[in-house]
């Protein structure tokens, strides 16, 4: 008999586990479909059927099996310490470089410590221009989640809302209601227009021509600080500097941005171990 897929074999001792399509596929990174899909293809190579009811209640063959199956997958994990580090598992990431400074690098010392026999190359790569590492395993994008090219989640949705530092607020407020922003200096990027903000707010003004632009929102977010203008930020993403008292909000209300990010990959490629592992921690991360 020949080995099942090893996708097979994290879906079952997942969907054994959680028993339910949803969390599975959620836990996984995948579709509920493929969830499905990945059982009934395990189920069709041994020969047996491994859950009996609908609420994935295990049949005798299915919990002898399990049994099997954590067996092999705790082994698959154990590999060589750091004496044998040029063996380690070697992992390539794409990732817009925000969301790599105000995410993704604070968290990344607990995947490194969970993971520690794999080595992780992080290159950035530029959302909308699909600026990215063509060899790259994973790749984070900002966008619509529309892409063709390669199978997605989404990772992160996030709110967006007026900031400034103290010093602007200071000098050029108060700014107490919407239209207070007229004589403003709007920092601009086109990751996100000011028009989605002042829509969601009555105002039909049309996006702002002149000002500053940014392609990268920590660009923008260092501009904003040393008191260039008001910027449209992301709450996440602009995290770290209002964290650090460099910039404000204008306002306590936000609104959702229309954007989001996605983990990208080609398809088979959650099929390496090293890759699951990191979509599955990166996912549960940010969630």
């Amino acid at each position: 008999m020949r080995i099942p897929p090893i996708q097979c074999l994290l879906t079952f001792e997942a969907l054994a586990r959680l028993r339910s399509v949803t969390q599975a596929a959620e836990e996984l990174c995948v579709t509920p479909s493929a969830v499905s899909h990945r059982v009934k293809q395990l189920e069709q190579t041994i020969g047996t059927p491994l859950f009996g009811r609908a609420d994935f209640s295990l049949t005798t063959e299915g919990s002898e099996y399990l049994a099997h199956v954590r067996e092999g997958l705790t082994s698959l994990q154990k590999f060589p310490g750091a004496a044998s580090a040029p063996g380690k598992r070697k992992l390539k990431l794409a990732v817009t470089p925000t969301f790599s400074r105000s995410i993704l690098m604070p968290r990344l010392r607990s995947f490194l410590e969970a993971y520690p026999e794999i080595d992780i190359t992080l290159q950035v790569s530029i959302p909308l221009l699909d600026v990215v590492a063509e060899d790259a395993d994973l790749t984070v994008r900002f966008g619509t989640g529309r892409y063709a090219d390669v199978e997605h989640i989404c990772l992160m949705k996030d709110e967006i809302t007026p900031l400034a530092s103290p010093a602007y607020i200071r000098e050029n407020g108060p700014f107490d209601n919407p239209e207070d922003l007229k004589s403003a200096a709007l920092l601009r990027s086109p990751l996100e227009p000011w028009r989605t903000w002042f829509a969601a707010h009555g105002l039909d003004w049309p996006e702002p021509v002149d000002g500053s632009s940014f392609n990268d929102i920590g660009l923008m977010c260092d501009a904003a600080a040393q008191g260039l203008g008001i910027g449209l930020i992301r709450l996440k993403l602009g995290a770290p500097w209002i964290e650090n008292g460099s910039l404000e909000r204008i306002w306590p209300h936000a609104i959702p941005s229309p954007h989001a990010h996605y983990l990208c990959w080609r398809t088979g490629a959650l099929d390496r171990w090293e890759c699951a592992a990191f979509a599955e921690w990166l996912k549960k991360s940010v969630a």
